[in-house]
Formats: structure tokens, C-alpha cells, sequence
């Protein structure tokens, strides 16, 4: 049986009784009159008149059926289909997954991908509302479905399509804007999956609304998957893209310091790096930069070549102490969110530098205290101070960026317990090995199979002989940034450095292959001299040899400031507070309860956006734990927070869009159709898009009414041609040869 996409239209076969009331008409104006000359005609006609009467019966339905058909043509009739026969009773569920990712910003002319997005589900619900059967609708966007740590959250969820559902509908997307986040497809499949797990006595269209980027649909091996499932839960899956074809790009890709030691006075590099997501080249493209809301001088990048990154650094030097904000941007192009870049820090006035000395005369750790702060007429940003090895077990270490321990035997167990939670936290440590070391220490202790705080097994106490008959340099550093100091094929500083004794390391040792251990410098001879390795958050550095120039005259080189000045900037790098982060990365504060109260204030991007107060969860481990969970926005967040004196502390953080998302090649029909082979859909692009729901309904049949309205038109004139009376043309030409040849 039919339906009809206007059902109330049908009214019109009302007018089927018209041909017959017209007869009935005229034959109530006729009149009897008696003719003698026509009893011979009404004889004949009794004669016929079954078959006259069929004529005109038939004549008469076929006119009544030619009002009919243009009836229903008006009307548009459909034949459902099988599965539609079948499952016409059933609701009928419309489930729209919308791409809110930041690369459906895409704007050409006076649109944009959101805006043709939003048009479709005004026409899916449009043709919903003119549907005469039980329908719902689900409204579920890319971004909502990917948060971390909740379940999704549909904007509309099996809302019933009567009376109110349109102005609800066009209330809600006036509202919906695109997003700043990357979020993909997979999310927001795998909840309409679960959604369809408990929907068996519903009919189910999925319209999957997104501008199919090529790096997330070039393989796209797990899309398929969940796309399948739907398929076989019985839904009917229509992809539409929002996008025809792919427009040039700019992305700032990365905005960072380059390594080097960051403190109030001492200079250092940013650097700014900018990606072609488009398939020409392009020159002179100029980076405007600002300090906490202030212009200053900019950069130029000559030329990027198409799908390549050009990069440039800056120099950048802040006389006060606190927070700074660094902003990077670029002229607008078709995609504005990521010509954005944002980077903040917690400068320092120094950077407090732990000293640990094995000797009661600290004769290393003053050769490297005066490297690092070599007086007042020279500012390095380093504040050294010198303790005991007491010293570790005894105070608190947080306001140490770098710990340095020189020449020592061996470490009380709270002190080693006290270091290694240093480090593991972030903090960073270096070892210089002199005549005191205890190697069973180091290696039970410290070392511990490569579980402890030092980095590789020590062995003995060696010599390097002098090699007379081929001298070469004592030190062969790597291209590690504590050694740049030596780079370069003539460097002046590598011939003068010369190595007496060091301790080489157990014999047969190789740094592990899924580890982070590695040796960074080594001795003419090939033996390690420096090796380094990740402990928890933090790094750690080990020197085989002593600081003071005892085993090596190193200290007395001018290498020496160098390098230990870049070994302080190295190992305090893993405690930087740039705190950079995603957007929609949830902001997650660990407190210790100790120190601040529960309670964490919020501030966001958005101007005029409101104080947002977050309650601290208590963890075992003796933390509060405060969590932002709406970080959609980029730009700077603030965090305030009270400490347990009263005393309030700020910090900042910097949240900055996923630059990937930026990159605006897609997949068309054909190429799309080739990576989902085997998956039955339907594709379409948003300015042809159709709705699917009179598709299921089955066949349209106006077509086929048109030619049968055509034929019935052909036959009835045929009818009515045969049913009237024709007089033969050669009987009446030989009347009138009778009549002239009479009249001879």
C-alpha cells in the first residue's frame, strides 16, 4: 500500500464524482419528443445498446480515473518497500552526528562547512514534520561525545517530532557554534552504537555530517567498523560532506622555548613554527607577536613550501619575576582558530640550584657553584647553595630546581627517598664521581638493576693513558644540547679538555633498548664519561669523573661555565611552567592539603566569562585534586587558589588548539567510497543533500502516474471517438452521385 508526501491532498478525490454528475445533469435537461423517422434508429440502437452501454460506462470510469491520477500525482504518492512494508508501524529514529571540530570553520564566500551542516538538519527535520507516522530525533555533535572521562552528551536525545519539535529544533541550532577541538568521528559512532543496542522495534537513520578530512578518513579501518555495526543493527547510513573542495591553509603549529636556562634578566630563545596545509607555496608570511598583551617586534618567514613547516626563532628577555604570556598569530585565512599560538610561564628571579658535597671542604661543589654565579657583574639566572649530604633527609627540596651531588660516598635512606621523590616529580639531578664513591652504594643503592635514581652500573676506578702516537681530543661529546658548547669541526675548547681518571662502568653493560638511558659523551678510548636517563618526571645526569679539576682539568677550561650552565637549563626543563596544553584536555590541579585549601577558582578565555568555582576531591596520597572539565576555548586559563595562611596564589595555563585539525585536504565521493568498500551508504554533499525518509517509505511512484495519466488520456479519447457517431465518408460522396444522376 502507498503512502503519500501530501497526504492532504487526497481530498481532491472528491472531485472522481464529477464526470458522473455531470452526465446525470444532461440527462435531466433532456425531453421526449415523438419522431416517427426515429423509430427505425431506436430500433436499431435496442439492438446494440449493451454494447453502447459498456462504451459508455467505460468511458465514464476513465475519466473518473484521469481525475483520480492527477489527484494523487499532486499528492506524490510512494510504494513502500519490503522492509518498509514490514516495519511501517515502527518508529521511525533520526540520529544526526555533527562534526563541531575547528576545521569545519572552513569559510568560502558567505558560508562556512557548520553553517551548510546546520541547513541539512533543517531540511531532515522539515521533511520529518510532513511524515505521518511515530518519529524521533537525535541531535549528538563530534565534541560531546569525545570528552574525556563523562558520556556523551546528545543535545537532543529521542525527542518526539510533533507539534513543538521545529521551534525547538531552530531554538537549539541558533545556539550551536563550531568548536575548537579536534574531535573525530570514532566517539561519537561508538555512542550511537550503544544507543542502538536497546532500539530493535525502531526504523533508524544515521546521518553522519562532517567535511571527511583526509587524516582521519585516509584509513579509516576502525570508522568502517563502527559504520558496519550501525549497518547491521539495521540502520541506514548517510554520509554527508560539507565541504566541495580544499582551500589553502596557515597553521601556527608550535610555540615553545628553545633549551636554554629561563630566568628574570637572562636572555633566551622562542621559537615560532608555521605549516602550508595548502598546495602552493607561500612567501613573506609575517607572524605578529605580543608580551602579556603587548606588541612587540614580530617575524618573518621567507617561504613554506606546500605540506611543509617553516620555522624561526625570536629572542625573548623579561625583567620582572611572575607570570608571562607569550601570544603568537597570523594574518586570517579559511580557518581562523589556528592562527593562534599561546604560551605562558612562571618566570623566576634564579633558578635555586641544590649543591651536595661528599667532602667537608666541598671542593667540587665550589668549582661548580663558582661556574654557575661567578659574581655580581655576571647574571646567569643561577642561585647556587651548598649543603651537606644531611641536608637531603633533613629539608623540604621543593624550591630547588636542580640538585647536584659531587664526589659523595653514600646517602642516609631518607635522604635517598627524600632525592629520588625530587626527582620523580619533575625535579632534576647530576652526579659527579670523585675519590670517595663507594661503588657497592651507587650500585645497590642508587643504581638498584636499573630501578634507582642513577643511571647505569658503576665498575672501577681507571686511567686514561696518554695515546702519544695518535693524540686526539680526551672528550667526544655527542650532539647533546650540554655539549653544544663543543660543536663545530675546529672548536678550539675540545683540544685543550684533558681526562686523567674516571670510573668505568660494569663490565658488559649496554643501556637498555626500551629505555631511556643513553650515553651521551665518551672518552678517547671509547669508555662512557657522561650518561643520562628519566627518572619518573625527571632527569638525571652522571659525569664518571670528578667537577674539580682533580681528574680531568675541565673546570679550568672556559667550556666548563658553559656547559654547566646548560646542564642546569637541561635537567630544570621537565619543572618548566609553560603548562601548554590541548584544548579540551581536562585541567586537573593536584594540591597538597597541606598547603592550599579545597577549593580551586577558575577563570576562562571568554571575556566577561564567570568565575568558576571547583571543589577539590581528597586523593589517598594526602592531595587535593581540582578538575576544570570545560576547557573547549583556547587561550590563557587562571587558577586561584588559597593557601591555608590566607594567602592567595595564581597560576596560569595555556590551551591551544590541535594544529593537525588544521590541515584541510578531504576525501571526495569516489576516493571515500574506495576506503569504505563493502559498507553500503549512501553519499552526499550538503548543497544536494535530499532527505533519506521518503526513500524508505519505498518507490516513488509518480513517474509511473504520469505515463499511466498519459495512456489513460490516449485511451479515453479513443473510447470517445469509437462510443460517438461518424458517418462514412464514401456512403455520403454516392448519395450525391445519386442525387446529380437522378436529377439527368
Amino acid at each position: 500500500m502507498p503512502n503519500f508526501v501530501h497526504p492532504a491532498l487526497l481530498w481532491g478525490l472528491a472531485a472522481v464524482a464529477l464526470p458522473p454528475l455531470i452526465h446525470l445533469i444532461n440527462m435531466m435537461r433532456h425531453r421526449r419528443i415523438e419522431w416517427a423517422a426515429m423509430e427505425f434508429l431506436l430500433a436499431s440502437l435496442r439492438k446494440h445498446r449493451t454494447w453502447i452501454i459498456l462504451k459508455q460506462l467505460l468511458l465514464l470510469l476513465l475519466r473518473m480515473s484521469a481525475v483520480a491520477m492527477v489527484v494523487l500525482l499532486l499528492a506524490h504518492p510512494r510504494l513502500r518497500s519490503q522492509w518498509g512494508g514490514f516495519l511501517g508501524g515502527t518508529p521511525l529514529h533520526h540520529i544526526v552526528l555533527l562534526d563541531d571540530s575547528f576545521s569545519m570553520s572552513d569559510r568560502w564566500a558567505d558560508t562556512d562547512a557548520f553553517t551548510e551542516a546546520k541547513k541539512v538538519i533543517e531540511r531532515i527535520a522539515a521533511d520529518a514534520l510532513r511524515q505521518n507516522r511515530v518519529q524521533w530525533f537525535t541531535l549528538l555533535r563530534f565534541s560531546r561525545a569525545a570528552r574525556s572521562g563523562r558520556p556523551p552528551e546528545p543535545d537532543m536525545l529521542k525527542q518526539s517530532v510533533g507539534s513543538d519539535f521545529e521551534a525547538s529544533l531552530k531554538a537549539l541550532l541558533s545556539k550551536l557554534k563550531v568548536g575548537q577541538t579536534a574531535a573525530g568521528a570514532e566517539p561519537a559512532l561508538e555512542a550511537v552504537a550503544r544507543l542502538l543496542g536497546d532500539a530493535a522495534e525502531e526504523q533508524t537513520i544515521v546521518y553522519l555530517l562532517t567535511d571527511f578530512r583526509r587524516r582521519e578518513w585516509n584509513q579509516p579501518a576502525e570508522l568502517q567498523k563502527l559504520l558496519s555495526r550501525l549497518k547491521e543493527a539495521g540502520a541506514e547510513i548517510h554520509l554527508i560532506a560539507c565541504v566541495d573542495r580544499q582551500r589553502p591553509n596557515l597553521a601556527i603549529v608550535a610555540l615553545k622555548p628553545i633549551e636554554g636556562l629561563r630566568a628574570v634578566g637572562v636572555p633566551w630563545f622562542m621559537s615560532v613554527a608555521v605549516r602550508n596545509y595548502g598546495t602552493t607555496p607561500v612567501r613573506d608570511v609575517s607572524v605578529i607577536l605580543s608580551e602579556d598583551g603587548h606588541g612587540r617586534p614580530g617575524v618573518i618567514l621567507k617561504e613554506i613550501p606546500p605540506g611543509k613547516t617553516a620555522e624561526e626563532r625570536f629572542l625573548v628577555r623579561f625583567a620582572n619575576p611572575g607570570i608571562h604570556e607569550i601570544t603568537a598569530r597570523l594574518e586570517s585565512d579559511a580557518v581562523a582558530v589556528d592562527n593562534y599560538r599561546y604560551f605562558t610561564l612562571n618566570l623566576p628571579s634564579e633558578l635555586s640550584v641544590l649543591l651536595i658535597d661528599g667532602d667537608a671542604q666541598a671542593r667540587d661543589a665550589r668549582y661548580l657553584s663558582f661556574a654557575l654565579s661567578p659574581g655580581e657583574a655576571v647574571r646567569t639566572g643561577v642561585r647556587p647553595q651548598l649543603e651537606t649530604p644531611r641536608f637531603l633527609g633533613l629539608k623540604p627540596l621543593d624550591d630547588f630546581s636542580v640538585i647536584t651531588l659531587t664526589n659523595i660516598s653514600r646517602l642516609d635512606q631518607s635522604a635517598v627517598e627524600a632525592l629520588e621523590k625530587f626527582v620523580a616529580c619533575g625535579g632534576g639531578a647530576a652526579f659527579f664521581l670523585g675519590e670517595r664513591c663507594d661503588v657497592k652504594f651507587f650500585n645497590e643503592t642508587l643504581y638498584r638493576e636499573g630501578k634507582g635514581l642513577f643511571p647505569a652500573p658503576l665498575g672501577r676506578e681507571s686511567e686514561l693513558l696518554v695515546d702519544r702516537l695518535e693524540p686526539a681530543p680526551d672528550l667526544r661529546p655527542s650532539e647533546h644540547f650540554i655539549f653544544r658548547v663543543f660543536s663545530g669541526k675546529q672548536n678550539p675548547f675540545l683540544q685543550t679538555v684533558m681526562v686523567e681518571r674516571y670510573y668505568t662502568l660494569a663490565k658488559g653493560w649496554r643501556p637498555p633498548t626500551d629505555s631511556a638511558t643513553r650515553i651521551i659523551g665518551r672518552l678517547r678510548n671509547g669508555d662512557p664519561l657522561a650518561v643520562e636517563h628519566r627518572f619518573g618526571k625527571g632527569r638525571v645526569v652522571a659525569f664518571l669523573t670528578t667537577a674539580a679539576p682533580v681528574w680531568n682539568n675541565w673546570a679550568r677550561n672556559p667550556s666548563f661555565v658553559a656547559a654547566m650552565l646548560d646542564l642546569q637549563a637541561y635537567l630544570a626543563e621537565p619543572r618548566g611552567e609553560d603548562r601548554s596544553r590541548l584544548v579540551g584536555a581536562p585541567l586537573e590541579l593536584r594540591l597538597e592539603q597541606t598547603v592550599y585549601t579545597n577549593e580551586a577558582r577558575f577563570v576562562r578565555p571568554s571575556e566577561n566569562a564567570p568565575l568558576l568555582a571547583v571543589k577539590a576531591v581528597r586523593t589517598p596520597d594526602g592531595q587535593w585534586v581540582a578538575t576544570l572539565e570545560d576547557t573547549e576555548e583556547s587561550g590563557y586559563y587562571e587558577a586561584r587558589l588559597t593557601r591555608v595562611n590566607g594567602a592567595a596564589e595564581i597560576r596560569r595555563y595555556a590551551f591551544n588548539v590541535d594544529p593537525k585539525e588544521g590541515d584541510l585536504s578531504f576525501l571526495d565521493a569516489e576516493q571515500l567510497a574506495v576506503r569504505l568498500r563493502g559498507l553500503k551508504h549512501t553519499y552526499e554533499s550538503a548543497t544536494d543533500f535530499h532527505s533519506a525518509t521518503t526513500e524508505l517509505a519505498g518507490q516513488d511512484l509518480s513517474e509511473a502516474l504520469l505515463y499511466a495519466l498519459l495512456l489513460l488520456l490516449i485511451g479515453e479519447q479513443i473510447l470517445a471517438w469509437s462510443a460517438s457517431y461518424h458517418p462514412a465518408k464514401h456512403h455520403a460522396s454516392g448519395l450525391r452521385g445519386a442525387a446529380r444522376g437522378g436529377g439527368g
